[in-house]
């Protein structure tokens, strides 16, 4: 079984606890992160990231998807604006010493926004990835356009940059158990309600960034989980949970989901869950 997942962090309310937090960036490395491997696979074999690639990875997490560039060759640079947490365990993959002083300079890694990596002296770069996907929570892409128009001037003219999405529900097992979120967070009727994927999202994401749309692909990313006690820990890390939990408490969140995965556990004792997401390409003018 070769999972692959989704990452949408929101921070929980103030009082979770660092190592709350922590635990939860740990699960997501561990068990979740890995849920999109496809989806890197497919768009750097496109766009032949190789040793000639200089990328920018916006929201990158724990680092696997930089991780799996550099190992093509590529120089590698990622900021994430959300989660200490998962930044601290990429640098633990990304800046080993085992990898030498040339191996780890050309790999950075910031807290916050590309302005945090810009350097004048450096060449442009040549990718640009957000793979976090959106179209699964309303006002999921709030703040994406932000870093993209950020992210742009610091690309070379005509560079790619990789925009995520949900594929349609009907072809993403895992809808029936994100529904869960929007019935226990409904009482907020804010962000953090599931809503459908649009055929549009990622190019009105794109256009509103002043970005042209140049192609797209879709790719199947199953989930992919050893039990259900596995699948429970790895979905509550994406943090696409954190409206439902305040909105009730972490018990009845657990209680739900661990109902609804029930329908996607195999006789093994496994959980699967098939589905596609969707990627675009744009360029920087």
């Amino acid at each position: 079984m070769t999972p692959t997942l989704v990452r949408q962090h929101l921070s929980s309310a103030g009082e979770t606890s660092r190592a709350d937090l922590g635990a939860r960036a740990r699960d997501w490395s561990e068990i979740q992160e890995r849920m999109l491997v496809p989806l890197y696979e497919a768009v750097y074999e496109r766009l032949e990231v190789g040793p000639a690639t200089r990328l920018l990875g916006l929201g990158c997490g724990s680092g696997l998807a930089l991780l799996m560039a550099a190992s093509r060759g590529a120089a590698v640079t990622g900021v994430e604006p959300a989660s200490p947490e998962r930044l601290a365990l990429a640098r633990e993959r990304l800046q080993p010493e085992a990898w030498g002083t040339r191996a780890r300079g050309r790999t950075r890694l910031a807290e916050g926004t590309p302005e945090d990596v810009a350097d004048a002296d450096a060449p442009p770069y040549t990718v640009v990835t957000a793979f976090e996907p959106i179209g699964c929570l309303a006002g999921d892409s709030e703040g994406l356009g932000d870093l993209l128009a950020a992210a742009t001037p610091l690309a070379a003219r005509g560079a790619p940059v990789v925009l995520a999405g949900w594929g349609p529900p009907e072809r993403c097992a895992t809808s029936s158990v994100l529904r869960v979120a929007t019935k226990l967070a409904d009482p907020l009727r804010g962000a953090g309600r599931w809503r459908p994927a649009l055929r549009d999202d990622l190019e009105e994401v794109a256009e509103g960034a002043g970005l042209r749309p140049d192609g797209s692909g879709r790719v199947a990313c199953p989930f992919g989980y050893a039990d259900v006690d596995s699948a429970l820990k790895g979905l509550l890390s994406t943090g696409l949970f954190d409206a439902a939990i305040a909105a009730t408490d972490r018990a009845q969140v657990d209680k739900e989901v661990t109902e609804a995965l029930h329908a996607h556990r195999r006789r093994d004792g496994t959980v699967w869950m098939p589905n596609v997401f969707r990627y675009l390409i744009a360029r920087v003018p």
